[in-house]
């Protein structure tokens, strides 16, 4: 199995994400996780909240699939609010270092009417090569 992520120099610089990622393994794939408790209660009242228990979540089926936070190959983040979710992207940004480290996935942040349980303020979806 392995894992490179490619961020061309004639594209942007990243920053929080990676342009392309090449991988070799088995692929998982991840249900979209929200800030649900193991009540299946919503938890958190603020989009960084919602979103460390989405991730930690995501993280926790990663884990249990066989895998580690290096090695989500993609990431899509729905947000009902995606003008606060920007206004807070170095907190979100902390979490993730915190969580998942320094190796960033492919991603893409979508801004949403509402999701599946109306107290949710992100969800988090992705895959992994293990």
């Amino acid at each position: 199995m392995s894992v490179q992520r490619v961020n061309p120099p004639e594209l942007a610089p990243p920053r929080g994400f990676s342009h392309a990622v090449v991988a070799t393994g088995t692929t998982v794939f991840l249900a979209g996780q929200t800030a649900l408790d193991a009540d299946g209660r919503i938890v958190g009242g603020t989009v960084v909240e919602q979103f460390e228990r989405a991730l930690s979540n995501l993280l926790g089926a990663l884990r249990a699939a066989g895998g580690a936070p290096d090695r989500l190959v993609s990431l899509t983040v729905y947000a009902t609010d995606l003008a606060g979710y920007r206004a807070h992207a170095r907190e979100i940004g902390e979490v993730w270092r915190r969580l998942a480290g320094t190796d960033y996935p492919a991603m893409a942040a979508i801004g949403v009417s509402r999701l599946w349980d109306a107290e949710a303020l992100v969800e988090v979806q992705g895959f992994a090569v293990v």
